[in-house]
């Protein structure tokens, strides 16, 4: 059962990147995102961040960026839990 924060994620992706609807809800952990979503491109990103922080209620620091945190839907769900602290 997805929680709090996955379904919020799965919301924020879907709106920031224009996803057809649904096509979120087929993502699981090693699903590619940055570099396999044509849609998440490097402009995408920083939209995507401004929206994570604002919806999220979250601080995203520069040195917080890596390209692991992009690279997959797991990777980016365990950042936001870990800034969510849950």
């Amino acid at each position: 059962m997805p929680d709090q924060n996955d379904l919020l994620l799965r919301r924020i992706l879907t709106d920031v990147l224009g996803l057809k609807p649904g096509q979120a809800d087929t993502f699981d952990a090693d699903t590619g995102l940055f570099g396999h979503l044509p849609e998440l491109d490097s402009m995408a990103v920083a939209g995507l961040l401004t929206e994570l922080e604002d919806r999220l209620d979250i601080i995203i620091e520069d040195d917080e960026i890596e390209g692991e945190m992009l690279e997959t839907y797991g990777a980016l769900l365990t950042f936001v839990e870990a800034k969510r602290g849950s």
